[in-house]
């Protein structure tokens, strides 16, 4: 390990830092990044897998193995951003010391890595998404920290609508005009396809609702659907933001974050068969979710391949269900069955999608929280000519036990593509699926 290392923080790496991201290497400016001989050996034991975690394995693998054409990756590799990256284990020479803590635990040989290296004068940081293993290191003296893509906070996060308050007669003017210049919007930062709650100064209850356009130069009137959206009826102005994107040709990209009964799928799909069936502005919907379980996995379900992934779209299927019950009444309504032999509708799973492209189609991505970042790359830029994508899901509902609030794919899309015109997002926050369903919300 070479010495000119010990001026330099020394950062060790744990497996489900660099299974979350294999880059994660390189965002260590200037400093020293240490993996552990046993997270290799953990890493090898995801090889083999198709998930998400598999694939990630293997390119920190195929990343490594370059870089051993530099030199000795036991003695430290120079990486272009100024860090030096070193593979093995620390000799320990006279440190003896292990606190009692059992080795025969993975967890426990990382802190043991990083505590010899800290008897060997290094500025030791833990980087680990394990809480468990944070504590322990706190526990033995070794600072950790949790690995993060981005500096903001959940509650920082882009909810794509604000409050903008205006004198009386601007506020009479948008209702004229049905436009107002971007010049009243002052000093306010206002992002593409932005939803503004156009309030009168000191009397919340007199305001407008509007959509920011970059290309108009300011706000526009949000599009009205006396008739609704497949029969779907927006209940509050987070719904009618939410339908207004969703139903905007302009923006090919659409994502509607929000809790448990706020309408999202159900509002997705009502919109995706309104515009593929009705308005013919694509050729077909498709709907997908990813394959994670909540709580314990059940395990190998019996059947074909439509009878095992049944029970994972059957979410899917009672929105379906949903929005064709309240078209029973008509006369020339199909059932969405028919619908799926015609081509119309799709519902699949998100496993198969690496490799394709998907031109001309309505493209809704529901549980887009249980995404990684990458799989939202993937899943986004299959996308060809034609195609519009909206993501659902809610970041503070998550089955991946390698996400987070902000790490997830939704949340890391919101951040990254706020800024562009053809981008829209919503934040829904009102439960309108029942009384009992929102209390439960509230309150459990």
């Amino acid at each position: 390990m070479k010495e000119n290392c010990l001026s330099k923080k020394t950062f060790v790496l744990d497996t489900n830092v660099l299974l979350f991201d294999p880059h994660s290497i390189f965002k260590f400016v200037d400093s020293m990044v240490f993996v552990p001989l046993i997270v290799v050996e953990e890493l090898d034991r995801f090889k083999k897998d198709q998930s998400e975690n598999g694939r990630n394995a293997r390119y920190f693998s195929r990343i490594v193995d370059k870089l051993r054409a530099q030199g000795s990756l036991a003695q430290g590799v120079e990486l272009e951003n100024g860090a030096t990256l070193t593979i093995s284990t620390p000799e320990y020479k006279e440190f003896k010391n292990t606190f009692g803590i059992d080795l025969s635990i993975n967890d426990n040989r990382i802190i043991k890595d990083a505590l010899a290296l800290q008897a060997a004068g290094h500025q030791v940081t833990l980087i680990t998404k394990d809480i468990n293993l944070r504590l322990k290191s706190d526990a033995l003296s070794v600072a950790s920290e949790d690995y993060e893509s981005t500096d903001i906070t959940f509650e920082e996060l882009y909810k794509g609508q604000r409050i903008v308050e205006v004198d009386y007669d601007t506020l009479n003017k948008f209702s004229t005009d049905r436009f107002l210049e971007s010049d009243h919007l002052e000093d306010v930062e206002v992002y593409p396809n932005e939803y503004i709650y156009l309030s009168e100064k000191g009397n919340v209850h007199n305001r407008k609702l509007g959509r920011f356009s970059k290309k108009k130069k300011g706000i526009v009137p949000l599009a009205h659907k006396r008739d609704g959206v497949w029969g779907i009826h927006a209940r509050n102005p987070e719904q009618q933001f939410a339908l207004d994107a969703l139903m905007n040709e302009e923006v090919n990209l659409v994502s509607l974050v929000g809790k448990a009964g706020t309408g999202k799928t159900l509002m997705a799909i009502a919109a995706g068969l309104e515009n593929t069936i009705n308005k013919q502005a694509y050729t077909r919907v498709l709907v997908s979710r990813p394959i994670i379980p909540m709580g314990r996995d059940l395990g190998f379900l019996p059947g074909d391949v439509n009878e095992k992934l049944g029970p994972w779209m059957q979410p899917i299927f009672d929105n379906i269900d949903y929005l064709f019950g309240n078209h029973r009444g008509e006369r020339d309504s199909v059932s969405w069955e028919e619908l799926i032999n015609q081509g119309l509708l799709h519902v699949e799973p998100l496993t198969y999608i690496r490799g394709r492209s998907l031109p001309g189609q309505y493209m809704i991505v529901d549980e887009a929280q249980n995404l990684s970042p990458h799989e939202i790359k993937t899943i986004i830029t299959r996308a060809g000519e034609g195609t519009k994508i909206v993501l659902t899901g809610d970041p503070e509902q998550i089955d991946s036990p390698y996400l987070d609030s902000i790490n997830n794919g939704l949340s890391y899309c919101i951040d990254r593509l706020k800024d562009e015109e053809i981008v829209a997002h919503t934040f829904l926050e009102s439960g309108e699926r029942s009384e009992l369903s929102e209390i439960a919300s509230k309150k459990l």
